[in-house]
């Protein structure tokens, strides 16, 4: 009997539970270990469980451009939906940008700083995030006023916007008024603001300032271009915290290249993309019950990648 008290059915918990659970493991473990566990272990990663909130931001980071659209496509499809958050860095085209909008029907959260989406995907594309309240565009070169103007008018939900931007970017630039102004003329129910190392003119702000009378937080760092009078801003917007623009700001350039660039020194895994279409998990049953021999047990897991292996990094399949 007390042997029987102290035994946990783990694998009869609900999937909804046991998705809560994987939410604290890594990538890597929730894809490749979680799987070969049990067969309720690989519903409740296969299914839409575990995929409610993706983020893959610190994989994306380091992962090879070429693979980022698969993770995505694979991860999202799981979701079945029910995507709520997204985190990922350097998208590298519009393509994986629509594949993204065509599946927010629940989403609420985006964060996509450092990809290369154009102004007409997002004008084109804006009206599926509706639903979204919280969007990071940062160090996103290739899109501008239009593209915010396109997302204030369809995103009336949106109260946190980050489009800070690398000190680099405002290069040849005369202004970048043009955004705030988009901003200010589309987004009035925002409450946290970030546009830090832009090229912009005290009138612009303060065209923001009124039109967004529920701001709660503005970041200016770097912003170098807009005066504004303390006494003034205590006395006519009291709850508004303004960081900058008048900040001493030491911009991290090696973080920003070790975020930014791919290197092919960095030690890249196969297990990504082994994920799907697992052979019959009976055959998995008793491993874990054999704990003295684990040490000599070695598993491949194959699964159709066939002559492809070697590009994943993974020997040939025996």
């Amino acid at each position: 009997m007390e042997e029987q008290s102290a035994f946990r059915p783990w694998d009869e918990l609900i999937p909804d539970a046991l998705g809560i659970i994987f939410s604290n493991l890594s990538l890597q473990e929730v894809l490749t270990v979680i799987p070969c566990v049990c067969k309720s272990w690989r519903k409740a990663v296969t299914g839409p469980y575990c995929w409610q909130e993706i983020d893959i931001e610190e994989w994306s980071n380091r992962c090879e451009p070429k693979h980022l659209d698969q993770m995505l496509q694979m991860l999202i499809t799981r979701s079945s939906g029910s995507l709520r958050k997204l985190c990922v860095s350097g998208l590298q085209n519009d393509t994986i940008f629509s594949f993204i909008t065509e599946n927010a029907g629940s989403l609420r959260a985006l964060r996509l700083p450092r990809s290369e989406i154009s102004d007409s995907i997002v004008e084109q594309t804006a009206g599926r995030l509706s639903t979204i309240t919280f969007l990071d565009l940062s160090y996103c070169r290739k899109i501008g006023a239009h593209a915010l103007e396109a997302i204030g008018k369809r995103c009336k939900l949106l109260v946190s916007l980050c489009r800070n931007m690398h000190p680099l970017d405002a290069a040849g630039k005369l202004s970048q008024d043009d955004e705030a102004n988009a901003i200010a003329a589309t987004m009035p129910m925002l409450k946290h603001l970030e546009m830090a190392y832009h090229l912009i003119s005290t009138g612009s702000v303060l065209n923001i300032l009124s039109s967004c009378p529920q701001l709660e937080f503005l970041d200016l760092r770097g912003c170098w271009d807009v005066k504004l009078d303390n006494q003034f801003m205590k006395e006519k917007f009291p709850k508004l915290k303004v960081l900058g623009p008048l900040v001493m700001d030491c911009y991290e350039m090696d973080e920003w290249d070790e975020c930014s660039d791919y290197s092919d020194s960095t030690e890249y895994l196969a297990w990504e993309f082994e994920m799907d279409d697992y052979d019959d998990y009976d055959i998995y049953d008793g491993v874990w019950h054999h704990e003295g021999r684990m040490e000599e047990l070695e598993l491949r897991f194959y699964e159709g990648i066939g002559e492809d292996a070697g590009m994943f990094g993974w020997p040939l399949s025996p």
